[in-house]
């Protein structure tokens, strides 16, 4: 924050830019923020609940439109400020090679522009909420727990900037990455418990995939706070925090030792 703090205009200004340019000239503006995942709610809703019977669905004791939408709303978090951070170095030459700055604020303006999505999707969270435990017979229960809703937000954004900033240089270096990366996050997605409860007895490659993945600890944790009013084990939130702090440490240091070498790449 100590080398960043002096461009914090810059930072703002780029992501007032990405957050601008994004809804410009559209009808419905900002409001595409909370009708993205709200619009895969209600299509995995439908997919899952409708047109294929699953039964760990049908188990879950949650309204299922609930729990799919705590698992949308970080991934789309996720997925939209990784996707963005990808090419955030390459596609900004004239500030790379004209204007000395930390390279760093380039993926973590559009990580920021990400959370602001965020933040104005969380309304529908809150109407969610609201809606099943005044129609249904799951009740929400507010509990302590609450308060660690911002820990696991913050390790889930670490985790972000770390990825971004690897994923941003390896996309300066070799422009496969981003191509790479568009398959990959849909990938990711079906591994992860965005969609439907993992099974905890797992054997084999599933089971390693779903403990290499940081993602499913996170998301497992946003649940059990909303949902269930509970504490979330400690490995979900220092297990992903290990695996984000030695990302972004190291994504940090290769770009204070590289960033000489920026202009010639892009």
């Amino acid at each position: 924050m100590r080398e960043i703090w002096p461009y914090r205009d810059l930072w703002i200004q780029l992501v007032r830019r990405e957050v601008v340019v994004r809804y410009r000239h559209t009808v419905l503006g900002v409001s595409w923020a909370l009708l993205q995942p709200l619009g895969l709610m209600l299509l995995f809703t439908f997919v899952f609940t409708r047109a294929v019977s699953v039964g760990a669905i049908e188990q879950l004791g949650v309204p299922y439109p609930l729990f799919v939408y705590l698992g949308v709303l970080p991934w789309t978090l996720f997925a939209t400020g990784l996707t963005g951070s990808v090419a955030s170095l390459a596609s900004h030459r004239d500030l790379v090679t004209k204007v000395y700055f930390p390279q760093q604020i380039l993926p973590l303006a559009s990580i920021t522009s990400a959370f602001f999505d965020f933040c104005v999707a969380s309304t529908v969270l809150v109407g969610l909420v609201a809606y099943y435990h005044l129609t249904t017979d799951w009740a929400f229960v507010p509990s302590a727990a609450l308060l660690l809703l911002p820990v696991v937000l913050v390790v889930q954004l670490l985790l972000m900037i770390g990825l971004g900033l690897w994923l941003a240089l390896a996309n300066l270096w070799y422009r496969d990455v981003k191509y790479l990366f568009a398959v990959g996050i849909q990938m990711w997605m079906f591994l992860t418990n965005v969609l439907y409860p993992l099974p905890q007895d797992g054997t084999g490659l599933m089971r390693w995939l779903t403990w290499l993945n940081p993602m499913v600890p996170i998301i497992g944790a946003y649940r059990q706070i909303v949902i269930e009013g509970q504490l979330p084990p400690a490995m979900a939130i220092v297990s992903p925090l290990w695996v984000a702090t030695a990302l972004t440490v190291s994504g940090w240091a290769a770009y204070r030792a590289l960033e000489g070498r920026f202009a010639e790449r892009v």
